[in-house]
């Protein structure tokens, strides 16, 4: 425990799934946390994102650690409302530390118009790169950033656009070019502050147990022989994306690795590609 004491962590994306559990377990091990999540729908996404009492039930467990908590409704393709959302969130706890860019969306389905593509482009990167930006000013040496990419967009820009990990429809090329993007940033942004001992780090997770997976579209991309797959029918082909017989990893498994990255044990790491994906890059 206290693997974090005494800094201030920005989660966005907080409200449910792997930021929700990212900020709690930084709060258990002593970080103060700003949670911001969109809180309703963006169109083309198929699966009903988090609302604002969600985002309240994140706080309410964040603050069952003891430690002090401030959220915000903020969609973070809107670099203006990130950075005054930031400016107040900062203003009250006093610091800004680390870093965790962890807001997506994946909107699936061949049939989806060229919109699906702008939105997941601009939530999943350009969002990423409005978190980082308007943090920059708050973060001094010691500083981490972490973002969340993706193994699926790694490895569907080995296998082209007509391979096994192609993306599915306009959504899906959205998604995977953002989370190529995001590799591709953080590392040539961990070598711009490395220079302030502020650090950068993108995770790449495999499927992760989360709402963004457990859905029809998603069921489909691993089943498309079937019309209306259910998890039973993915479940039987979630292993096949890793090298260990997993069909996905879980939230935690993710907060192990932002935790370390939070955190002073990891203060001379910065441009890694963490890869939490059973051996999925290790397979393909």
């Amino acid at each position: 425990m206290g693997r974090v004491e005494g800094k201030v962590v920005l989660v966005t994306g907080g409200a449910r799934g792997q930021g929700r559990r990212h900020a709690v377990r930084l709060a258990e091990e002593g970080a103060d946390i700003i949670l911001f999540d969109v809180c309703g729908d963006i169109e083309h996404n198929s699966y009903p994102l988090a609302r604002q009492h969600d985002l309240d039930e994140a706080c309410r467990e964040v603050e069952k650690s003891g430690h002090r908590v401030v959220s915000a409704a903020v969609d973070v393709r809107d670099r203006a409302a990130v950075e005054a959302a930031l400016a107040s969130a900062v203003g009250e706890l006093g610091r800004l530390d680390v870093v965790v860019a962890n807001a997506g969306i994946c909107p699936l389905g061949n049939e989806l118009p060229i919109g699906a593509f702008v939105n997941a482009f601009d939530v999943d990167f350009v969002g990423v790169v409005n978190t980082v930006h308007a943090a920059l000013q708050y973060l001094s040496a010691g500083a981490s950033i972490i973002t969340v990419g993706s193994v699926a967009g790694l490895l569907a820009e080995k296998a082209g656009p007509g391979g096994a990990m192609g993306p599915q429809g306009a959504g899906g090329a959205g998604y995977n070019l953002a989370k190529q993007f995001i590799d591709r940033y953080t590392m040539a942004l961990a070598g711009q502050l490395a220079p302030q001992s502020i650090r950068a780090n993108v995770i790449h997770p495999t499927n992760v147990n989360t709402d963004m997976l457990h859905n029809e579209a998603m069921y489909k991309m691993f089943r498309p022989d079937l019309e209306h797959p259910a998890l039973d029918d993915a479940l039987l082909v979630f292993p096949m994306m890793q090298g260990m017989p997993i069909p996905y990893v879980e939230p935690d498994d993710i907060s192990h690795a932002v935790t370390y990255l939070a955190s002073d044990e990891s203060r001379y790491v910065t441009g890694v590609q963490l890869k939490v994906d059973a051996g999925a890059t290790l397979k393909f």
